[in-house]
């Protein structure tokens, strides 16, 4: 039975303070084994459970979900950084993160999209060395928001648009060689995305997250993807 919203929110302390967060959703913690995760403006995680759930069923590294109210969704708590706090710490090269997300990528695209669409798989969206938790276990990917079914391409394009974005921007500048290693490995291990790449751009034009200065390196993240292919 799924308990109410007022239930769910009466789980947290009102002076509740998130131990985590993201660009749109924070993370509270239950207890050992749970955390709440909630998204600020209340966009609804119903369909985002449903994919993790699926993914679950045929052996993919995911969070296990046990509860889901609204914006609110209890999972499971993952011990460990995030493969970007491992790489930057040294404990990954970026050629080790290219490979591994290629792998994480090649696991997911074999799982049957949940309609049984032929040609259609389950696509995360948004998969990167910040969604990916470096556990005793093995990697653990999160944050299943932009999941839904599509093809392989654009998954693979959406990641490489993202990497180029990291090895790009000024900002980041220290993290260039490591994030350009990366994405050029993780392009090699992967298939073509050329297919999905010009979808993948537009949609990543189109997300309100981004800020004008990173839309501008949309142009720049193409070339640098194009380069490797």
């Amino acid at each position: 039975m799924t308990s109410s919203a007022a239930d769910r929110s009466s789980l947290l302390p009102p002076d509740a303070v998130p131990f985590a967060a993201g660009r749109d959703a924070d993370i509270y913690s239950l207890d050992d084994g749970w955390v709440l995760r909630r998204y600020r403006n209340g966009h609804p995680v119903r369909d985002e459970a449903d994919f993790m759930r699926h993914v679950a069923r045929h052996g993919y590294p995911v969070p296990a979900v046990r509860e889901v109210t609204g914006a609110d969704m209890v999972i499971q708590r993952l011990d460990g950084p995030t493969l970007g706090d491992a790489a930057i710490a040294g404990d990954l090269t970026g050629a080790e993160l290219g490979r591994i997300h290629a792998d994480l990528h090649r696991r997911l695209h074999a799982i049957p999209a949940p309609s049984g669409t032929p040609g259609r798989v389950v696509v995360h969206g948004d998969l990167h060395p910040l969604n990916v938790i470096a556990t005793d276990d093995g990697p653990v990917v999160i944050d299943w928001r932009n999941a839904e079914e599509g093809t392989a391409e654009f998954d693979i394009a959406m990641t490489a648009i993202i990497c180029a974005q990291v090895a790009l921007d000024p900002s980041f500048e220290a993290l260039t060689p490591l994030v350009r290693e990366a994405l050029a490995t993780y392009l090699e291990n992967s298939i073509d995305p050329t297919p999905g790449l010009a979808a993948a751009l537009e949609v990543r034009g189109n997300n309100p997250t981004l800020t004008p200065e990173e839309l501008a390196l949309l142009p720049a993240q193409e070339a640098l993807i194009r380069e490797h292919l």
